[in-house]
């Protein structure tokens, strides 16, 4: 650990070092004895500003093992924040590269998870594979795997293999259950881990008489749990300002998924009474549905102006949120009695008047089309060998940094050639190198 010098002072040097990761606010650091105040201010980002900001993450390397979705989410994360990420496949490709759509062999799919990304080509089973990976993690400042757990012990690539080469080297492992205990080495995929963590009967209790539970076609799991690494790594890289040192990073998919339920976890383990109804649903409407949110004392009072029943407000059935849930078939029967007599377009536009948080339902077409969207720049056109296609940016826009999908998707292997290079290989020994690979393939 690097001594602590001069008090605060040494502290302020450092935070000042790591200045550029706390982007999002305009820091005023001021030592406070040990402490420091940071400051926030409205984030404002002119056309003269775009041009001279970098990514957060400039300067970075991450070498990418991951395949499917958790992590090559979470490392494509890194790239759009200014990480340059090496993404290390076999000779084939890895699975997604199959997903549709597929258009001239290329999926989109698989695109929008490693758009920005360089592509390396390796035997990891072979001792060449394994002495490229070596000298390129000498160099690296990130690794992100998700095989299952011992794996890349057996290819003497796990973290405790590869710190004395890099002990600066932060190493984060994904996994359906954790590193270890007694799940560690289940086989796990996202729709697994939905129904494990306890998530699919939660939401299976908020479906009025059903009693088998949805089929799953959006991986809640992985996108989450690649987020969770994001911000694991970004806690990792800060803390590594001031030690000096790396360490390893152990996501698991069936926690990250039991962070969701954060009501279940405690019905789980005091008794609740649950309400005649869900309290959140789609409320009929003349043509349609409309979800309607009644979650604060002031809200609930609007909707009621809304409707036309100012007598709710002190209605004891309805007066006080304890009284609403014990009654709340009751009140969303009234609410349907108004919504029913009126178009779902009239109805949001009677309720967002007076600040009551509607929706109508969507699909994933009619969001995108949405001119928020198209405000906040959240698509980004981006290209690969099939043409062009829409990826989102990420969710957030800071006022100091950049923040973008990289332009254009990596062919398979595209960077091998320079990599090898980079990891002290001859021509000739690249040239025998690649030879194996077409062979393995």
């Amino acid at each position: 650990m690097l001594p602590r010098k001069n008090g605060s002072s040494f502290v302020v040097r450092v935070a000042e070092s790591f200045h550029k990761s706390l982007s999002p606010f305009r820091v005023a650091i001021r030592a406070k004895g040990s402490l420091l105040s940071v400051e926030s201010s409205e984030m404002t980002i002119t056309k003269s500003d775009e041009g001279r900001l970098t990514g957060c993450l400039d300067g970075l390397r991450v070498l990418d093992f991951s395949t499917t979705i958790a992590g090559p989410h979470c490392a494509r994360m890194l790239a759009d924040m200014g990480a340059e990420v090496i993404k290390i496949e076999a000779a084939d490709g890895e699975t997604m590269r199959t997903r549709p759509p597929v258009r001239s062999g290329c999926s989109t799919a698989f695109g929008q998870l490693n758009i920005g990304k360089k592509s390396l080509v390796l035997d990891l089973k072979s001792p060449e594979g394994v002495e490229v990976v070596r000298r390129l993690v000498a160099t690296a400042d990130i690794v992100v795997e998700n095989f299952r757990p011992g794996v890349m012990q057996r290819l003497k690539l796990d973290y405790e293999s590869l710190r004395p080469l890099n002990e600066r080297l932060i190493y984060c492992s994904i996994s359906g259950y954790g590193q270890s205990g007694p799940s560690a080495e289940l086989p796990a995929y996202a729709p697994v881990i939905h129904a494990a963590s306890g998530y699919d009967m939660a939401h299976l209790a908020y479906q009025p008489g059903r009693e088998r539970p949805d089929y799953c076609g959006i991986f809640v799991a992985d996108v989450l749990t690649g987020v969770y690494a994001f911000g694991a790594i970004s806690s990792a890289l800060y803390q590594r300002s001031s030690t000096g040192r790396g360490q390893h990073i152990d996501a698991s998919m069936l926690e990250s998924m039991l962070s969701l339920t954060l009501n279940e976890v405690q019905w789980s383990q005091f008794p609740v009474t649950q309400p005649s109804r869900p309290l959140f649903g789609p409320t009929a409407t003349a043509d349609g549905y409309v979800m309607i949110t009644i979650s604060s004392e002031k809200t609930f009072q609007a909707l009621a102006k809304v409707i036309g029943h100012p007598e709710w407000i002190s209605d004891p059935r309805f007066a006080r949120y304890a009284d609403r849930r014990n009654n709340w078939g009751a009140l969303m029967d009234e609410v349907e009695a108004w919504s029913r007599t009126v178009a779902t377009e009239e109805c949001l536009a009677a309720l967002n008047k007076e600040g009551v948080p509607s929706s109508a339902y969507r699909s994933v077409a009619q969001a995108l089309a949405d001119p928020q969207l198209a405000h906040r720049g959240a698509l980004a056109e981006v290209c690969d060998g099939g043409g062009t296609f829409n990826v989102l940016n990420l969710s957030f826009r800071m006022s100091g940094a950049t923040v973008a999908a990289g332009k254009q998707m990596a062919t398979l292997g595209e960077h091998t050639a320079a990599l090898l290079r980079e990891a002290g290989l001859s021509d000739q020994e690249i040239a025998a190198f690649s030879g194996k690979q077409a062979a393995a393939e």
